[in-house]
């Protein structure tokens, strides 16, 4: 599965059509993260054919609260109230395969080696290793990944105009959030598209 959330949908969580660029490049963080480098997500190629499946999932409506004192005595146990917990419906996508094209660019002077860092990057998704376990929008839907040297031959031959889509949040200018007119030509949605605030 794999959940991409509309900004505009409220209550019940909605999906995209496809992966988001901000979602690619949480995933190439996930693998490989220096606060010297910036993903930069150009292209995303689409494998399979787009399905959605509605699903029912419990949710938390407030965070877990953990008591002070047993924390302190080295037990820290999470309290749940059952009030808090909601049922609720997401239109989610299913049966999903990308491959992600993106480049880095420098984000301060320091360590500017690039060749460095991308052997870093390639030996990390070589042997499937990730800082944290990257996700398709959810934790709930942790990503199976491999390097991708070239593209397969087999890519989704679809055309469509998906919207706008969201690109990116800017967090150096508030967290305002960035979006494109996302169109998937082939199987491919380019990334690198005037971004409208």
């Amino acid at each position: 599965y794999a959940l991409f959330t509309r900004p505009e949908m409220k209550v019940e969580r909605v999906s995209y059509d496809v992966m988001t660029p901000s979602a690619a490049r949480g995933i190439l963080e996930a693998i490989y993260w220096k606060p010297e480098i910036r993903w930069v997500i150009d292209r995303i190629h689409v494998f399979k054919p787009i399905r959605f499946e509605n699903i029912r999932r419990n949710e938390m409506a407030n965070r877990v609260s953990v008591n002070r004192t047993d924390m302190e005595h080295g037990n820290p146990i999470c309290r749940y109230i059952e009030e808090d917990r909601q049922q609720r419906a997401s239109m989610v996508l299913r049966d999903v395969e990308y491959v992600i094209e993106a480049h880095f660019e420098f984000a301060s002077d320091e360590d500017r080696n690039e060749g460095k860092h991308l052997d870093m990057f390639r030996r990390r998704a070589e042997k499937g290793q990730c800082f944290h376990r990257p996700y398709f929008g959810c934790r709930e839907f942790p990503v199976s990944f491999e390097l991708c040297n070239e593209l397969p031959a087999n890519p989704l031959e679809e055309n469509r105009d998906l919207g706008f889509m969201l690109h990116d949040i800017d967090f150096a200018n508030d967290m305002t959030p960035r979006f494109f007119r996302a169109v998937m030509k082939d199987g491919i949605v380019d990334c690198r598209q005037e971004v409208v605030s």
